[in-house]
């Protein structure tokens, strides 16, 4: 690099560190902060659809109002009482719960289903609101700036500052970020605060993580609790004890838990992957919701988001993406796809493939090595469909050395869209937690299998109500199991 690019990076990035320093509203002392709260909020505004069309929304206005009344009264006790909190239960079945920069929580109906009191809920509520209160979120996305800031070079710099002015067109993935274990203790310490001040155990905190240590996370789109939130091995005894202390100011008498009283809230919620939204039986995937299906290559991965249905080679050579176009029209979605592909030397062609109009197009895609200017050509084939008015549309793309090889397999998957007709792949319907009452006292495996809880379950189940098979339960207790 040469001498006046360092100096000038040097520059910048002193007048931004003189100039970006900002009172932390829990501690009081000065941080790191690119960005303004103003920005903050509208960081989370803009972030907030994505997420919404990412994910999807569980629709459910008797849970979501009482996380509404009560995320709204533990706001008001918090350190940043001015700012007005968004809360939305995303349509997962991963148990997790995070925060957005300016005020938004997500918790996923995975994450409700695991709870098993309104004590438990609150302190999850109450650590998201604490790593947004702490500005954990903007601070990390300040950072994360910052190296982008310092790693870049040549005229990049201007362009890539430029990018992050607004704060809007940062990816996802930054959402995600890990947090550092002080960051957690000090939103665990947080989350503790302000469920005691609202009058919960903020004990039952600790039994959550319990839980969560207990879980078998699998993969998915979106990150496990213990992936976005690492748990440092004191965080039980730590949580304990910032629970005395903070009962011990408060000084109430009792503490409310309010079991029955969740998973009242609760009964009927959709648990585990709901089928309503698609599912792959086979090499076929179906959509009993929105009524069509089709073929998934061979030995691909596949994943199915809210936004855009995805698969790829395991060599990573190739992706097809389906997805919903706002067009109205087949040729106006084309236009579209034309636009915002980048695509140049396109051809086209109109047919009708199994009762719906379709319109086929080629193009390819050229992108520029910014530091070494060589151009590297994607070949991509779209497929627009009109599906009784609504368009959707497959995207495929791969190398240009890859397009005879990979053509027919998009084709096969394209050609195969087609409204399903058999009823039994039509009618599926998601499992369901269902509150029950002990009959009689005795061993929860004998309870659970009294109560139809299938053999292959009972673990399972079990630790939806954090506890042991062996555990005992008394008559008139409620617990959770889960029915079709």
């Amino acid at each position: 690099m040469k001498k006046p690019l360092i100096l000038f990076l040097c520059i910048v990035t002193i007048g931004i560190l003189l100039n970006s320093c900002a009172v932390n509203p829990v501690t009081g002392k000065t941080q790191l902060m690119l960005m303004t709260e103003s920005q903050e909020i509208a960081m989370g505004a803009d972030y907030d659809p994505k997420l919404v069309a990412s994910f999807g929304l569980y629709e459910d206005p008797k849970i979501l109002g009482f996380i509404e009344k009560k995320g709204a009264e533990m706001g008001k006790i918090g350190h940043r009482p001015n700012l007005t909190y968004h809360f939305r239960i995303l349509d997962s079945p991963v148990v997790n719960a995070f925060a957005v920069p300016g005020g938004y929580i997500y918790l996923t109906r995975g994450i409700l289903a695991q709870l098993n009191n309104e004590a438990e809920l609150m302190a999850v509520i109450g650590h998201e609101m604490g790593h947004i209160n702490a500005r954990h979120s903007a601070s990390q996305q300040s950072k994360s700036m910052l190296g982008q800031i310092l790693l870049l070079g040549g005229s990049a710099v201007s362009e890539r500052f430029a990018q992050y002015a607004n704060y809007t067109s940062t990816g996802l993935e930054l959402v995600f970020l890990s947090f550092s274990r002080e960051n957690e203790r000090e939103a665990d310490e947080l989350g503790v605060e302000y469920t005691t001040k609202i009058g919960y155990d903020a004990n039952k905190m600790a039994d959550f993580f319990d839980v969560l240590n207990k879980m078998d996370h699998g993969g998915s789109s979106i990150p496990t609790f213990l992936s976005t939130h690492p748990s440092p091995t004191d965080r039980n005894a730590l949580v304990k004890a910032s629970a005395v202390k903070w009962q011990t100011t408060v000084g109430n008498q009792s503490w409310l838990v309010n079991s029955d009283e969740y998973l009242q809230l609760i009964d009927g919620l959709v648990y585990g992957e709901d089928p309503r939204r698609g599912y792959v039986e086979g090499s076929t995937f179906y959509h009993p919701k929105l009524g069509f299906q089709f073929i998934i290559p061979t030995d691909w991965s596949f994943e199915n988001a809210a936004s855009q249905i995805s698969m790829a080679p395991k060599d990573g050579s190739a992706i097809l993406a389906f997805m919903k176009c706002d067009e109205k029209s087949v040729t106006e979605a084309e236009a579209s796809g034309i636009k915002g592909l980048g695509l140049t030397n396109t051809t086209k062609t109109m047919a009708t493939l199994n009762g719906f109009s379709v319109l086929t197009s080629e193009g390819d895609q050229v992108s520029t090595n910014t530091s070494s200017g060589a151009q590297t050509v994607n070949k991509v084939l779209s497929q627009y469909i009109d599906y009784n008015g609504t368009i959707y549309v497959f995207h495929a793309l791969t190398g240009e050395a890859d397009i005879n090889t990979m053509k027919p397999i998009f084709e096969k998957t394209m050609k195969s869209f087609i409204k399903i007709s058999d009823m039994s792949k039509l009618n599926v319907n998601p499992s369901r937690l269902t509150v029950a009452t002990v009959p009689n006292s005795g061993i929860l495996s004998d309870v659970m299998t009294n109560l139809g809880v299938p053999k292959s379950k009972l673990e399972e189940v079990a630790l939806l109500n954090n506890l042991d098979l062996s555990s005992r339960v008394e008559k008139g207790k409620l617990i959770k199991i889960v029915t079709k």
